[in-house]
């Protein structure tokens, strides 16, 4: 972190957040930036430098998504104390790895994302178009970062089959233990813009976050033989001020990625087949086995990309669990809180007795 006052334009600030503010709220609070959270304790950076407190207790009760996360905007009094959270330009989130029913909120601001992936066996389609349908429903330009060129022969491929996957998708390929990458990545990382990377354990994120801040920020592992994995490193989300003048987000590798509330990115990413799918007979035809589904029709003449289908299907599956789940805590969330209310209520006409 720099030690000379930042701007509030170098943090990321615009037109957005300051409309959100009335003019009693410009003389007597303060906006500042989250850059790391641990549990409660949140780490921001404004105009007055860095500071650190605790969520207050009230907010513990809030919903997930009225949290802050990494990349958000909180307004603090004269005492260095959270009046509120701004809304905010794009939001990523995902359900929470493992059997729990929850969305986990992963960052927020961000202008553009890095999907980061190798050169080598961890190189999958499906996988980045997961990546692919966050970015687009979120809204945040999504640009396909092709790592650890420097250990093959041809990147080309590589690029070329990823540069299908989406019209105009921007793809580039680097050494990311090579400052050239700084020149490479310049154009979405200048003063004020704020880039995420996200992609599975290993594939150079963190090689590519020392790389891009000039220093050891993530420590890295090398990669391991036999299988051509990196060593997972990094273990939290935190927000990077570069020396190009961008903020640099960077998170932990995550092999099992859930979609959460993703329907529009999937939509917009398959648009191929949305389009087919308007002539299926039913307009809630599944695509498996329905009477009348053009989808399956186009598939036998080959028409769609089998293993893009594939994957769409299998997303919007995905989607529609995430949706049933969700739906499903909701309601058990609202009767827990009317049974909560009706014993306090009876609490209180006890206590009146």
């Amino acid at each position: 972190m720099p030690e000379n006052p930042l701007l509030l334009l170098e943090l990321g600030w615009g037109h957005f957040f300051q409309q959100q503010l009335s003019l009693e709220e410009w003389e007597t609070a303060t906006p500042v930036r989250v850059f790391a959270l641990n549990r409660h304790l949140v780490d921001c950076v404004g105009e007055g430098g860095r500071q650190k407190f605790s969520l207050p207790h009230a907010w513990l009760h809030y919903s997930v998504e009225d949290l802050p996360t990494v990349g958000d905007w909180l307004l603090i009094d004269g005492d260095g104390q959270p009046l509120r959270l701004l809304e905010r330009t794009s939001l990523f989130k995902r359900m929470a790895s493992g059997n729990e029913s929850r969305v986990q909120l992963m960052a927020a601001n961000v202008d553009t994302l890095f999907i980061v992936t190798s050169c080598n066996d961890e190189f999958n389609l499906s996988r980045l178009e997961r990546y692919l349908a966050m970015a687009l429903d979120a809204g945040v330009e999504p640009v396909v970062v092709l790592t650890k060129v420097d250990l093959i022969e041809d990147a080309e491929a590589f690029r070329t089959q990823a540069g299908i996957l989406r019209p105009n998708l921007v793809v580039e390929a680097v050494n990311a233990k090579d400052a050239s990458v700084i020149e490479i990545l310049h154009p979405w990382c200048r003063v004020g813009q704020t880039v995420a990377l996200v992609g599975s354990s290993g594939v150079g994120k963190s090689t590519l976050v020392n790389t891009l801040y000039t220093s050891v920020v993530q420590e890295t592992g090398a990669t391991r033989e036999g299988d051509a994995k990196g060593r997972h490193t990094t273990t939290s989300r935190s927000l990077h001020l570069l020396p190009s003048g961008g903020l640099l987000l960077d998170s932990p590798g995550m092999r099992e990625l859930q979609l959460s509330d993703c329907e529009v990115g999937v939509a917009t990413l398959f648009e191929e087949i949305e389009a087919v799918a308007r002539n299926c007979r039913f307009n809630d035809c599944r695509h498996r086995g329905e009477a009348g589904c053009a989808v399956e029709a186009a598939a036998e003449r080959d028409e769609i990309d089998p293993r893009r289908l594939a994957n769409y299907l299998k997303l919007k599956v995905e989607q529609e669990r995430a949706d049933e789940t969700l739906v499903e805590k909701r309601r058990r969330e609202k009767n827990l809180s009317k049974t909560y209310k009706r014993v306090q209520g009876q609490k209180r006409l006890d206590g009146d007795d």
